[in-house]
């Protein structure tokens, strides 16, 4: 008889409290899981129940034999569906952790070309720019931006996008314009206010020295289209991405503050749990994303 068969037969006799419910419970003869559970202790050499006119409970072996048992039906349950659900279309609720400013700039404007695709999908998408624990805050990805802490999650570069000081011509024409690290001192700096170093600037010189900058400046908040906004009208310097200035800079809205400096390349990342398996909906809209990100990059935004 099939090993798995007599196992299930015994988990469900201890399950139901009896042979009959099991039956009932299997969809099958009494006599064939009796059979089963005969067959198995024959197998083992033990017996596995306690059975009496009124009731039937598992002896101390059995006991220590559910348990192991359980386990492997409940672990061969998940890998029948796991099977079933690699051949489905893609479905479910996605959640989604993104930062504010690629949700907003990058995300948004092509949800609705993957929502499309995947009609079954539906998708809950949370801004944020803070780290956020995917297992236990429920998300079943995120998108990130920048240098990935060390962790157990499995990640797929989607791109890369470039940092740089921008200004206004109107702002440099005013205050001048910095030829070295040091001058941003004497220029007001647009911060961000959600770093946790608060309003520091981490620069590369040309030497390839790391520097850091803080100076004040007439403006911090906690968003990167604000920022650049505020940076076209002329307050001061941001220190932004490319997926944000770029195409500020191809209209000649913003200029580099200091073109000899070197940039600082972020890499462009969806992060999902560990495991062997990917829930296809999760595939599914990482394809997606590598796809609508294929010809991005730097400054091509």
């Amino acid at each position: 008889m099939d090993r798995l068969t007599e196992m299930e037969a015994f988990a469900t006799v201890v399950d139901q409290g009896g042979f009959t419910d099991a039956a009932k419970k299997m969809g099958i003869s009494k006599s064939a899981v009796s059979k089963h559970v005969s067959s198995l202790e024959a197998r083992l050499g033990a017996r596995l129940l306690n059975r009496t006119t009124r009731r039937v409970s598992p002896t101390e072996i059995g006991l220590a034999y559910y348990d192991r048992a359980r386990r492997v039906l409940n672990d061969a349950g998940e890998a029948d569906a796991l099977v079933t659900s690699m051949q489905s279309a893609p479905s479910g609720l996605l959640r989604i952790s993104v930062a504010t400013d690629f949700g907003v700039n990058l995300l948004s404007p092509i949800l609705g070309d993957f929502l499309l695709e995947y009609p079954d999908i539906t998708v809950n998408m949370v801004l944020n720019n803070r780290y956020v624990e995917l297992i236990s805050e429920g998300f079943d990805m995120a998108i990130r931006v920048g240098e990935l802490e060390d962790s157990t999650l499995r990640a797929r570069k989607l791109t890369e996008t470039v940092k740089r000081m921008v200004g206004s011509p109107s702002y440099f024409d005013k205050y001048g314009r910095p030829a070295k690290i040091d001058d941003l001192n004497e220029h007001k700096l647009l911060h961000y206010s959600n770093q946790a170093s608060g309003n520091v600037w981490k620069i590369t010189a040309p030497s390839g020295e790391k520097r850091q900058v803080r100076t004040a400046g007439w403006l911090t908040v906690n968003d990167g289209q604000s920022l650049l906004n505020a940076a076209i009208s002329g307050l001061g310097i941001a220190y932004l991405p490319s997926f944000l200035y770029a195409e500020a800079m191809k209209q000649g809205l913003v200029v580099d503050a200091i073109p000899d400096l070197p940039v600082e390349t972020l890499g462009i990342y969806a992060v999902y749990p560990p495991g062997r398996f990917t829930q296809p909906k999760v595939r599914a809209f990482i394809d997606f994303l590598a796809q609508a990100f294929a010809d991005k990059g730097p400054d091509a935004w």
